[in-house]
């Protein structure tokens, strides 16, 4: 198939990206470099069946395609606060013109949506079914509400045009090709640790988080996309339910990472969740898919993908 990736130059584009092509298919790369770079591509730029193109999906766009894979989106609090407004249009005005191509093609679409539409949650673990507590005009409603947004557009464009659409709610995924300076828990910690610089906890560091390998995660979109049972009428949540501290997070890098470095701390940031663990009980019933990979298998890889990109 000739398939469309946006954000394809972004840390789980272009692992998708690398799935799709490994299986035969053709990709069109799109993306603005916001936060993507072109490098996480370079492997296949020479590639006759990879075509990048440089696109805001915020404007509408014509090609030619089977499938569509939206996931054009800042992801991390420092890149989607930079610019609020542009990220509630990406998640918006993107899920639209998508879905208008999905519409006039008659191919299925993909939306990465987040387990930030969860906000902090009153549950737990966050199943499908719960609507979630977010603060829609605090400083990262530009993210979670644009989500909840673009989740109502696709399961809208489903019920009023057919349209073939395919939801999951990502949490927490960490792996190579991360940004040094996204600002994520995962490369702060490491980057920190890598340099002997101190670890930055915000809070008292009891807020948990439950993080997923990213080739796990990008086996669940696949599964997701290609999926051909019953009518899919929820979300899906794609993530590993092992929670932990960030206390705990901290530990263990500094353990992997044979670093010396002390903690820091300083005040938990405005409605940063307290507590994130996914129900994955639907995934693995209309998949079959679950999270394989061990933190400390994870962490280890990303860890020496760190260690050769800081030299």
């Amino acid at each position: 198939m000739r398939v469309l990736v946006t954000g394809a130059s972004g840390f789980l584009g272009s692992h998708l990206v690398d799935s799709l092509l490994a299986d035969g298919h053709e990709v069109l790369g799109i993306d603005n470099y916001f936060t993507g770079v072109r490098s996480n591509l370079s492997q296949h730029l020479v590639n006759d069946r990879f075509e990048l193109m440089r696109h805001d999906v915020t404007f509408p766009l014509f090609v030619e395609v089977d499938a569509i894979y939206n996931l054009a989106s800042a992801a991390s609090p420092k890149h989607y606060q930079s610019d609020p407004v542009q990220t509630t249009k990406t998640s918006v005005l993107g899920a639209i013109n998508l879905l208008g191509l999905a519409k006039r093609l008659r191919v299925p679409i993909f939306q990465a949506s987040t387990s930030e539409v969860y906000g902090d949650p009153e549950v737990s673990p966050q199943a499908e079914s719960y609507w979630g507590n977010v603060n829609p005009i605090g400083p990262r409603a530009c993210y979670d509400e644009g989500k909840r947004v673009a989740e109502t557009l696709f399961f809208d464009y489903k019920r009023q045009h057919g349209v073939d659409t395919r939801v999951a709610r990502i949490f927490n995924t960490y792996g190579p090709r991360m940004s040094i300076g996204d600002g994520r828990v995962v490369s702060n910690f490491i980057v920190q640790a890598l340099r002997g610089e101190p670890i930055t906890i915000y809070g008292d560091g009891s807020q948990t988080r439950s993080f997923c390998y990213v080739s796990d995660l990008i086996r669940g979109i696949r599964l997701l996309m290609n999926y051909e049972g019953p009518n899919l009428d929820s979300p899906i949540n794609l993530g590993n339910p092992t929670e932990l501290t960030m206390l705990e997070l901290a530990e263990k890098i500094l353990e992997l990472t044979k670093s010396k470095s002390k903690l820091d701390f300083f005040e938990l940031p405005v409605d940063d969740p307290r507590q994130r663990r996914p129900d994955t009980s639907l995934a693995l019933e209309t998949l079959n898919w679950a999270a394989d990979v061990s933190l400390d298998d994870g962490l280890s890889e990303t860890i020496a993908y760190f260690r050769d990109a800081l030299k």
